[in-house]
């Protein structure tokens, strides 16, 4: 885990080493965005697609990123003008008083159609939360949704949280590290999900987002206070259009099969199959508070406040 001080260093390195994004393409302003590969970012691969960022005079680059906090990092030293995290890191930077906004709802988890679980290997002894005492779990991020969800999840379950080792890996390499037995479970989601069970080697242990609610946004799309002073209308076409997006790929979420299986490198063959996400159509407070609560409870934050201070 980095040391305070390193993360301002990365912070502090993002400003300096970031490119000029306000350079026009053609009369369109261009932006750098990044997300974590997973289901919720389909959304602004299909809107890139489909030409609708530069219906709303954008020119958009998405690149992929390891974690929520690496890219919150990135969003508040300039690298990125948008970014795409869990929403946890995004609610904890607000707490410390680092200026995020909300500018449009990302995935939703129902834990009806789980698109996040607990892995562990097929063959492992491990049955139950109290089972993981003492073991090592992989997260995206020290500070993300996921190590979150997990510790309160193992706590309500009648495990203890504060014996594990929790350890940060790219959402790519969870499920290889379980099967080596490098780390003992770890909880991925969609399209990761999809591909680490249908090897065969892994098989789930629990649904750690339960525990946060049944029903809550996991991620959401944000930028800075400052950037949105100085090109408040360019945020308001992205929101725009990832609306328009998140609608058609609810609708039609197998036209969206190749564009995730690009940005992912996973099979096609797989995201067909998967769960897929239900992609936030709006900011709903209702969805954002439950993590909120979650976090001040289990003092990830200071104390609770209401969403709307995060939005747009």
């Amino acid at each position: 885990m980095l040391q305070p001080s390193r993360r301002v260093a990365l912070i502090a390195a993002g400003a300096v080493l970031a490119r000029p994004f306000a350079a026009r393409a053609q009369g369109l302003l261009t932006i750098d965005i990044a997300g974590v590969p997973e289901d919720s970012v389909t959304p602004a691969l299909y809107a890139d697609h489909a030409g609708l960022f530069r219906k709303y005079g954008l020119d958009v680059r998405i690149q992929a990123q390891r974690s929520g906090p690496a890219i919150a990092s990135g969003v508040a030293g300039g690298a990125y003008q948008i970014g795409k995290a869990s929403t946890e890191p995004i609610i904890i930077a607000h707490t410390k008083n680092i200026p995020f906004v909300m500018v449009a709802a990302g995935g939703v988890y129902d834990t009806r159609a789980p698109i996040a679980q607990m892995l562990v290997r097929t063959d492992s002894p491990l049955k139950t939360a109290a089972d993981l005492n003492g073991k090592t779990i992989a997260v995206f991020g020290l500070t993300d949704i996921f190590t979150l969800a997990d510790r309160l999840w193992m706590d309500r379950n009648g495990g203890d949280s504060t014996t594990v080792k929790m350890v940060e890996l790219p959402v790519s390499e969870i499920a290889a590290a379980i099967e080596a037995g490098r780390i003992d479970a770890g909880a991925i989601n969609e399209p990761e999900l999809a591909a680490a069970l249908r090897t065969g080697k892994l098989r789930v242990l629990g649904k750690p987002f339960d525990a946060v609610a049944p029903r809550f946004m996991y991620t959401a799309w944000f930028t800075t206070a400052d950037f949105v002073r100085a090109h408040r209308p360019a945020v308001e076409g992205f929101a725009r259009a990832m609306r328009e997006a998140a609608a058609f790929t609810n609708a039609h979420p197998a036209d969206t099969v190749d564009l995730l299986a690009s940005f992912t490198r996973i099979e096609p063959s797989v995201i067909r199959s998967m769960t897929r996400v239900v992609q936030g159509t709006t900011l709903d407070v209702a969805l954002l508070q439950p993590v909120i609560d979650a976090s001040a409870r289990y003092k990830a934050i200071p104390s609770s406040f209401d969403a709307k201070e995060l939005l747009l």
